[in-house]
């Protein structure tokens, strides 16, 4: 179970197993059900628990316990339920169901000249798709056309979707293994992580990491684009340098720059796009999760004026419901309710007042060795005296919250992903911050009771 270190939290472990058996058996018999019908997987067999309804910042259960949920699969940044969306939802089913391809509709192009509008520079392309993994391999699709190269560069432990293209760009074993063969042409260099960095290079890792980009493309010659997450989500926070040198390494061997902010775009780290925060403009921006309101599968992908003339002879999209109107709506009304709720501005407060919190949690428990973030994309490294990773503590805390009722995930085995609602109330990330604390604190004294 420990060698399996990635982006999600692996459900192979003790602890998934304690809690298993805490369960009623109502929900057992549920989750038993799910079982024989699903296909079993390492991320999601078994499940969790089961899911009743969902209401703002909370998920509640089988019982109705509720919880309240730091993960949501970065799909629910202006809450669960949201009014505003069910209503966008129904006003478009009563006008227009659904719009067959070859067709176009009013409210698609509403949306995607929004996304023009709010994104910088010649951003001004748009392509719909059901899911990001789908938008990301349009992405790459446009890249090849527009360049005549088929190579990329990706990262080590990246995750951009489980399709068999997104794999081979992606960076996990847990996709990766035994899966091939794979595209070629894909190079994979290291994340720009100094915790997990494998030439040991400090606090210089990021722009170490960005020459050896650089160096690849000198090698190469014919690399398409550069494809990343702007911020990982485990989540790792590189430093502004970092991106203006890979933009200037791009442009340098005529290379794309593809960005996945499918989990934290559309407003996580307090602008609407992740990339805004490092004053540069990709050539392709992807955004999804969210954009659906936390209730439909959506997708867009956002490209460069010039890259229209690539495609014009061919097909890259070309779904089913790719311009979907309910879908459309639904996207419109999340842009709508975030600017007309001055969510941003909120996320920028919100995230400064729980890293805040973590902060003095930090100063109290010595098992924290970094809280780290991005507006409301935190992460919080659970560590051993010798400063290695704590995967069994980190196991134990996230079983204690779930316990209390607070809800997030794991990455790369020992940080606590934190990833609330954007509209998440102040009183609420009290409650999270009190729940965190009493998990660590227990399971630190029993730690220590056990090794007396």
């Amino acid at each position: 179970m420990k060698e399996l270190k990635s982006e999600g939290d692996i459900n192979l472990g003790e602890e998934r197993m304690k809690w298993y058996g805490k369960l009623d058996e109502s929900t057992k018999e549920i989750l038993r059900e799910d079982e024989r019908y699903f296909m079993h997987q390492t991320l999601s067999t078994p499940c969790l628990n089961v899911v009743e309804r969902a209401e703002g910042s909370y998920i509640y259960d089988h019982r109705g316990k509720a919880y309240l949920d730091f993960h949501g699969n970065s799909a629910h940044h202006v809450g669960y339920g949201n009014p505003v969306i069910k209503q966008a939802i129904v006003d478009q089913m009563e006008k227009l169901p659904f719009s067959p391809r070859r067709y176009t509709n009013e409210t698609a192009i509403a949306f995607a000249k929004k996304l023009t509008e709010l994104a910088p520079g010649d951003l001004n392309r748009v392509l719909f798709a059901p899911g990001g993994t789908v938008a990301m391999g349009m992405a790459l699709k446009l890249a090849r056309a527009a360049t005549g190269r088929h190579k990329t560069i990706s990262l080590w432990d990246s995750f951009h979707g489980a399709s068999l293209d997104m794999i081979s760009i992606g960076g996990e074993a847990v996709f990766r293994k035994d899966a091939g063969p794979l595209l070629s042409g894909t190079n994979h260099v290291p994340p720009s992580d100094p915790t997990h960095c494998p030439f040991d290079c400090g606090k210089t890792c990021s722009l170490k990491c960005a020459d050896y980009i650089e160096y690849v493309l000198e090698k190469e010659q014919d690399v398409c684009a550069v494809i990343a997450e702007t911020v990982r989500s485990t989540p790792y926070i590189p430093p502004k340098d970092y991106w203006k040198k890979i933009r200037k390494s791009c442009d340098k061997y005529g290379a794309l720059l593809i960005l996945d902010e499918i989990p934290h775009g559309v407003g996580r780290t307090g602008t609407f796009f992740t990339f805004e925060q490092y004053d540069i403009v990709p050539d392709i921006v992807v955004i999804g999760k969210s954009i659906g309101g936390g209730m439909l599968p959506l997708a867009a992908m956002i490209a460069r004026e010039g890259l229209n003339e690539s495609v014009k002879t061919r097909s890259i999209g070309h779904y089913t419901h790719e311009k979907n109107p309910i879908a459309m709506a639904v996207g419109l009304a999340v842009i709508q309710f975030i600017e007309n709720n001055n969510v941003l501005s909120e996320v920028v407060k919100k995230g400064n007042y729980l890293r805040a919190g973590l902060e003095k949690l930090r100063g109290k428990h010595t098992c924290i060795g970094d809280v780290r973030g991005l507006g409301l994309l935190i992460g919080v490294e659970l560590v051993l005296e010798d400063g290695s990773r704590a995967m069994d503590l980190a196991e134990k805390v996230l079983y204690a919250c779930l316990d209390l009722g607070l809800s997030f995930k794991i990455s790369m085995g020992n940080v606590l992903t934190l990833t609330p609602a954007l509209t998440i109330t102040f009183a609420e990330l009290d409650e999270a911050l009190d729940i965190l604390d009493r998990a660590i604190e227990n399971q630190t004294q029993v730690d220590l009771f056990q090794h007396k």
